[in-house]
């Protein structure tokens, strides 16, 4: 029912393909490459030497952290559940690698509920609806163009995030 995606990824010692398919044994290829492709991993997939059989060691320490996130969401695409939940699981992708994979999402996901918790707001500004955190409150809520209209919590994070953040 649930996809879950950790702030940190939990990868085991096997290959690449042993690692995605967790998410779902019975997966086919075709389904496992699919996954991966839309989590925006078969580009560093492809360049491996052994491709989707590439040794994966305990803990994924042979992976950068963006590989390894790229990888445990490929698994949690590959279950097919009707809910997504990424927690804070964008954080460890570069910006432009990030949108790619929000649109894919929107794609491929259209019909499924995706919770995003996120602290960067460009992930998580095309959402149908946000909901702003301050001092663990609800401080606002609504789309980004609303709450940069409404909300100076939300404004702040968005004037201190731009100035630092690579354009999308």
């Amino acid at each position: 029912m649930v996809g879950y995606v950790p702030q940190r990824s939990v990868l085991f010692s096997g290959t690449i393909v042993d690692n995605i398919r967790y998410g779902n044994p019975e997966a086919s290829d075709e389904d496992i490459c699919e996954a991966a492709d839309i989590a925006q991993a078969m580009s560093f997939i492809r360049e491996m030497s052994n491709g989707f059989d590439t040794k994966v060691s305990q803990g994924g320490t042979n992976l950068s952290g963006g590989q390894k996130q790229r990888l445990s969401i490929a698994r949690a695409l590959l279950r097919k559940p009707r809910i997504y939940l990424f927690d804070d699981s964008f954080s460890a992708l570069d910006y432009k690698t990030d949108a790619r994979l929000r649109k894919a999402l929107r794609t491929h996901f259209q019909r499924s509920v995706v919770l995003i918790v996120a602290q960067r707001i460009r992930t998580i500004m095309d959402a149908n609806q946000i909901i702003v955190l301050h001092n663990g409150r609800i401080a606002a809520t609504g789309t980004h163009q609303e709450l940069l209209r409404t909300s100076d919590v939300y404004r702040e994070i968005w004037r201190s995030q731009e100035s630092e953040e690579e354009p999308a």
